[in-house]
Parts: C-alpha cells; sequence; structure tokens
C-alpha cells in the first residue's frame, strides 16, 4: 500500500509539471536517465556467479602462496576462506533475492543497518574494485611477459584496458555475453588443468615421472616461515589468508548484478547455489593438485623477482613435465582470464558508484545513464583508476600485482564483513516484523550462524592480513598502507559518516519489508518447461 501510494503521489506530480509547462509553452528539459535496465540473462548470471571473478588471483597468485605456507598450509587455508566465502553468499544471497535492488547490498545496508554504514560499505566497495581493475592489468603485463620481454609492459596494460574500457561502454547485455564465453573458457581451462594435473601426478606426463606426494614430504607439507616447527608452519599458514581472499574476492558480484538481471528471484537463487561447487571444485580442488604438483621451494614461484608468467604454478607444473606446447596454450587462456576479470572489476567499480548516487552517498552525477541503462559517468571515472597499473614501468607488473591485490583482499575482507552484519539485522528485522523466513524466494537452513561465521571469520582474517611487517627486519610501509588501509579507514568513514548525517541505527522494529517487493513479485516468473532433455540438462546448468 504504501509503495503504491508512492507511485500515485509521484504520478500526480509528474502530470502537474506537464501542465505547467505546457501552459507556459516552454520547451521540455532534456530528459536525464537514473535507471539501469535488466538485459542480462540467466545463463550469463550464472557463469558470473561461476567464473566472472575467476581470475589471476587463482592462476598466478598461488605461487607465492605455495611458496610461503606450503601445500598443505595452502589447502587449508583455502578451505577456510572457502566456508567463509560460502557463509558471505548465502547470507548475501537470501537478502539479495528478496530486494534485487540497484546497489546491491549497498542499499540493502541502507535499509537495515543505517545510511551511515551503507556510505561506509559502498565506498569500500568502490575503492576495493577501483584498486582490482589495475592489478589484473598488472598480471596481464606478468602473464604476456611469457612470451615478450622486451616490450615494455605499459603498451599491453594499454590494451588490456582498451578491451575492458569497450566492453563496458557496449553495455550491461554486450557485458553478460562477454562474460559467459569469457568464464567458459577459464572454466574448461581449469577443469582440463586439473584433470591434466592429476595425469601428471600419477606418472602420465612425457617424462612418466610418477609424483605422487613427494613434495609434501620433502620439502614437506608446510614451510616454516620465521622459524621451525609448529610456530612457523602456523604463521606461514596466515601470512597467506590474504591472497586466498583475493583469489575468493568478487563472489558478490551476482548481488550487484541483480538489478541488472531479468527475473532475479529465479536466477540468484541458483547462481548462489552454484558458489558451493564453484568453491569445492576450482578453488580447493585446484590448489590441492598444485600442492602435488609444485615444490613449496621452487624458485620460480615468486612473481616479484620471475617477471614472467612461468609463476603460475600449473604453468610450472606443466614445463616440468615434458609437455611443450602447452605452456603457451595455457597462457593465453590466463590471459583471456586477466581481461575477463579487468572487465568484471570496472563492471563492478562503477555499479558500486551507481549504487552509491543512488543512495545519496555520491554525488547524483554518477546515477545518470545512457537511454539503453548504461552509468556512462561512473564507468568513466572509474576508468580513470586504472591508469595506476602504470606504476608497472618502474617497479615492475610482479611487485605492483602483490601490492595492489593485498589493499583489494583487505577491502574485500571488510565487505564481507558488513555483508554479515547486514544479514544480522535483516534476520532481527524479520523476526521483530513476524516475518517467515520460509516465505522468502530463498532462506538458508545454516542462519544466523553463517552470517555470524562471516562476521567472525573475515575479523579474524584482517586481523591476520599482513602481520609478519611487525616481525623485526621484516618491516615493509608499502605492505603495512596497502593492506591496513582498508581496516583503518572503514570505521573513519562509518563514524564520521554517522556524526555529519546524524544518523542512529535502523531499529529491528522499523526495518522497511514492503517498498519495491510488489514491484519484484510482479516481474517474477517461471521458466517455460524443457521441451527435451537438452534443453533440461541446460536449464539444470544455468
Amino acid at each position: 500500500m504504501a509503495s503504491d501510494q508512492g507511485s500515485n503521489d509521484s504520478r500526480n506530480l509528474f502530470h502537474k509539471r506537464v501542465l505547467r509547462f505546457q501552459v507556459e509553452d516552454q520547451p521540455p528539459a532534456p530528459e536525464i536517465h537514473t535507471a539501469l535496465q535488466r538485459k542480462l540473462k540467466n545463463r550469463h548470471v550464472a557463469m558470473i556467479s561461476i567464473g566472472g571473478v575467476i581470475g589471476t588471483g587463482l592462476f598466478v597468485g598461488t605461487g607465492p602462496s605455495l611458496m610461503y605456507a606450503g601445500p598443505l598450509g595452502l589447502f587449508l587455508v583455502y578451505i577456510f576462506m572457502g566456508t567463509i566465502c560460502y557463509a558471505t553468499m548465502v547470507s548475501l544471497g537470501e537478502m539479495t533475492t528478496f530486494l534485487p535492488v540497484p546497489g546491491g547490498f549497498i542499499k540493502l545496508a541502507e535499509r537495515f543497518v543505517d545510511p551511515a554504514f551503507a556510505f561506509a560499505i559502498g565506498w569500500n566497495y568502490w575503492y576495493q574494485w577501483t584498486v582490482t581493475l589495475p592489478t589484473e592489468l598488472s598480471a596481464a603485463a606478468v602473464i604476456i611477459g611469457y612470451w615478450d620481454k622486451k616490450t615494455d609492459p605499459a603498451v599491453w596494460i594499454t590494451v588490456c584496458l582498451v578491451v575492458a574500457i569497450a566492453i563496458n561502454a557496449l553495455g550491461v547485455g554486450a557485458y553478460g555475453e562477454t562474460e559467459f564465453w569469457f568464464s567458459s573458457i577459464k572454466i574448461i581451462t581449469l577443469t582440463g588443468l586439473i584433470i591434466l594435473g592429476i595425469i601428471i601426478d600419477l606418472g602420465g606426463g612425457p617424462n612418466h615421472d610418477l609424483i605422487g606426494f613427494r613434495y609434501w614430504k620433502n620439502p614437506g607439507p608446510f614451510t616454516d616461515y620465521y622459524g621451525p616447527g609448529p610456530k612457523g608452519h602456523f604463521l606461514g599458514t596466515c601470512s597467506i589468508t590474504t591472497q586466498a581472499m583475493f583469489a575468493y574476492v568478487g563472489t558478490e558480484a551476482v548481488a550487484m548484478a541483480a538489478a541488472e538481471a531479468r527475473n532475479p528471484r529465479r536466477t540468484i537463487p541458483k547462481a548462489i547455489k552454484q558458489i558451493y561447487f564453484r568453491v569445492l571444485f576450482f578453488y580447493i580442488g585446484g590448489v590441492f593438485v598444485i600442492g602435488l604438483l609444485v615444490p613449496s621451494n621452487s624458485s620460480s614461484l615468486n612473481i616479484t623477482s620471475a617477471q614472467n608468467a612461468s609463476a603460475s604454478p600449473f604453468v610450472i607444473a606443466i614445463k616440468a613435465s615434458g609437455i611443450k606446447v602447452l605452456p603457451s596454450i595455457i597462457n593465453g587462456a590466463i590471459l583471456t582470464a586477466a581481461w575477463s576479470a579487468g572487465s568484471s572489476d570496472l563492471y563492478l567499480a562503477s555499479r558500486s558508484l551507481y549504487g552509491l548516487a543512488v543512495s545519496g552517498s555520491a554525488p547524483r552525477i554518477f546515477s545518470r545513464t545512457t537511454r539503453s541503462g548504461l552509468p556512462h559517468v561512473a564507468v568513466g571515472v572509474c576508468s580513470c583508476f586504472a591508469l595506476l597499473a602504470y606504476l608497472t614501468i618502474k617497479e615492475g607488473p610482479g611487485k605492483v600485482f602483490a601490492w595492489f591485490s593485498g589493499f583489494s583482499s583487505t577491502a574485500g575482507l571488510v565487505t564481507w564483513f558488513g555483508i554479515g552484519v547486514t544479514y544480522l539485522r535483516f534476520y532481527e528485522g524479520l523476526k521483530a516484523k513476524r516475518i517467515d523466513r520460509k516465505t522468502l524466494p530463498f532462506a538458508s537452513r545454516i542462519q544466523p550462524f553463517a552470517a555470524w561465521w562471516c562476521v567472525c571469520g573475515s575479523g579474524f582474517s584482517l586481523i591476520f592480513s599482513a602481520w609478519y611487517v611487525f616481525l623485526k627486519g621484516h618491516w615493509s610501509t608499502i605492505t603495512f598502507v596497502t593492506d591496513y588501509f582498508p581496516i583503518v579507514f572503514f570505521p573513519i568513514l562509518y563514524f564520521t559518516a554517522r556524526l555529519v548525517m546524524r544518523v542512529r541505527p535502523v531499529e529491528a522494529r522499523n526495518m522497511d519489508f514492503v517498498t519495491n517487493v510488489a514491484e519484484f513479485n510482479a516481474m517474477t516468473y517461471d521458466d517455460p518447461p524443457p521441451k527435451n532433455w537438452f534443453e533440461a540438462f541446460w536449464m539444470w546448468v544455468m
């Protein structure tokens, strides 16, 4: 009723303004578009959720992680971060399928926590992705260095940046289509690498070397970090939580895409459920195979010194097995992953800035869209921050990748922490309003425990994000700043916004569970039944 009344008032105000212009015989003002359009199909959303943000964190970043933590340490950290990722996604999925609003969880934080929290989490999410974009561009320069060591990395960064901007400039439909095919390449590549890795481990490579668990015995399952024994093993394992987070960061992208998805009440729950498969098979399965194939003491794992894509553990293993042509093919596939991730980074950065503008937490100009629904101002501004990738000219792409990935990972953990807090408030609001969670489009049986694990697990990981800089002789100003800046900046943003806005947390009994619900109910429909077995399989996958 409140929503209908608001719509009637808006229509009446619109008619009054039209009549006024007619009476005064004035030309109409130029139209300013501030609405996204729902052009993402089911298959687009499915691929964005499964492989949209699988990028260089998994292909390249696992190299130094294996070097610092050892194969078992790497495996355990990815399991640990995978549980937090899944808890975050089921929390986000329950809220987003109920209210697939523009701005995603930024707008939901405003509704269920308070506007100051939405302001802080929104700007954190924005600079998370504006920094991730140059990270992926730097990684692309690292990858191309495998073939071309003479050309300046700035040339390849420019090429990759132009591709990412072009994809986003063509609109969300083009972005969804390119991500569908890019993600398909990444999924096929990862699946093939995992299968090939198992074959090589069992002695099926050209050199017929049966590896088994050899590298788990020598040099060992863990790496001694700052001392031998259990203490060194624990510290080494904790030291890679940031890198593992960089591989997982972006799973929440499906929530931002919900505002531009067709039939979000149907597509988003299915996409959320696919996260479990992605985490279990691609991430945990992938790092397990990596730990079997490459010794943790290999000097090629250090991307800051290797300066080329041989730092990818997959490429190291393939070359060591005696396969000659495949490394170049794999690096080509990894390069498409960097392009895809860069495109997704720009998409998420621009949509988060758009969501901030819609919420009133950023200048209104960033909410402007073209007639086709492209937030062109937000895309243009976010593209400018990609120029940070040109730091590789002086410092080298490997070092810049390490710096920016740490910053992005820490900001991503702050985002997951904020999503967990938002869900806990959402959960309290449902209880206060006596709304049965079983009536929601999507509800998880493990709530609210999943949200609590999201908050606590993210908080624990933030504490250990760069602890090693405090060890004697290990201080690094750049590492300290890139890893701890988001942790310090988030509370500053939040409490400053509370003072300026003069707002208090929304009480559970006053939370809004009505506005926009009728609109989303009206756009929900059941997909037509499959006509044959192939369509049934396709609908199950997508």
